[in-house]
């Protein structure tokens, strides 16, 4: 049995966690650059907690830009075992209307300017991510957020898009109608992908703050709603997750998905043939393989 360390990545308009006790804004560097910001640090509810604003402070980083692997690697580098990505997202369903949350299960990723894995040339691994979040830390987050009042929707599938300019109509119709696809978001790809490279729980809350497009009463996406709407979930977000450290505890059991357990078989290079250089800078992430033996 282990330490709960619950991490929450927080989206545009999500920038705190309140309550935290002993909170302090502390510097993680990484073998991957510097992860979006200094990470603030505490405990809440006698569980450790980590809070990393995914654009910085002052939202500096566009989608395409923020680092991702350096933000996995330093949650890693803590000792957080289990990371709650909080992000604003559109909505491709009548039913997921602004305001509302959505718990993601599953994601098609559409994005291509960014790294998507830790591993490459020299260190070969291939991971899982068929269900590429965890049911566990999912279900904490649709209770925490049904026991905050929120209109939350438990599974759907996240449709990650680069960037930075919002989808055109035909995009959306297209995500919509053909893909099936019911929320849409620029950041939760390749994050969910690192995190289970780097053998953490994943979960996804997107709230919605749009119907993108393809709406025929709403048109096209209006940035001075969404940030209307956004200040209104910022405060139902914080909700939900001061109540997450009762729920998950401060003592942590095995995954029972195997999340923590991702790289058991992934790794396909032989020892013998990896490169010291990236073995070095894997050192937070796959350690607990690389090093085995």
């Amino acid at each position: 049995m282990s330490q709960t360390m619950i991490a929450v990545i927080g989206g545009s308009g999500i920038y705190e966690i309140d309550g935290l006790e002993g909170a302090r804004w502390q510097a993680v560097e990484t073998p991957w650059g510097s992860p979006s910001d200094e990470i603030l640090t505490g405990t809440l509810g006698g569980v450790s907690m980590a809070f990393l604003p995914r654009h910085g402070r002052g939202h500096v980083h566009s989608p395409t830009d923020v680092p991702y692997r350096a933000n996995i690697d330093a949650l890693k580098r803590l000792g957080v075992t289990d990371v709650i990505s909080v992000s604003a997202c559109g909505s491709f369903r009548e039913a997921m209307a602004p305001g509302h949350f959505v718990v993601v299960d599953q994601f098609i990723d559409r994005t291509f300017a960014r790294e998507k894995s830790f591993f490459g040339s020299g260190c070969v691994a291939h991971v899982s991510v068929a269900h590429p979040t965890c049911p566990r830390l999912g279900e904490a987050c649709f209770t925490a957020a049904k026991d905050a009042g929120i209109t939350v929707h438990k599974g759907g599938t996240y449709l990650a898009m680069e960037g930075p300019q919002f989808s055109t109509l035909a995009e959306s119709k297209m995500y919509r109608e053909h893909w099936g696809a019911d929320v849409i978001g620029m950041t939760n790809m390749p994050e969910a992908k690192l995190a289970r490279e780097a053998e953490l729980c994943y979960a996804s809350v997107a709230m919605v703050t749009d119907y993108d497009s393809w709406h025929p009463h709403h048109g096209e996406v209006d940035v001075t709603e969404i940030i209307k709407v956004l200040t209104g979930n910022a405060g139902k977000a914080r909700d939900l997750v001061r109540r997450l450290p009762a729920l998950l505890g401060a003592e942590r059991e095995p995954c029972p998905h195997g999340c923590d357990r991702a790289l058991d078989y992934a790794v396909m290079t032989a020892p013998e043939k990896r490169a010291p250089a990236l073995v070095a800078k894997l050192d937070a992430v796959a350690g607990r393989i690389l090093n085995a033996g």
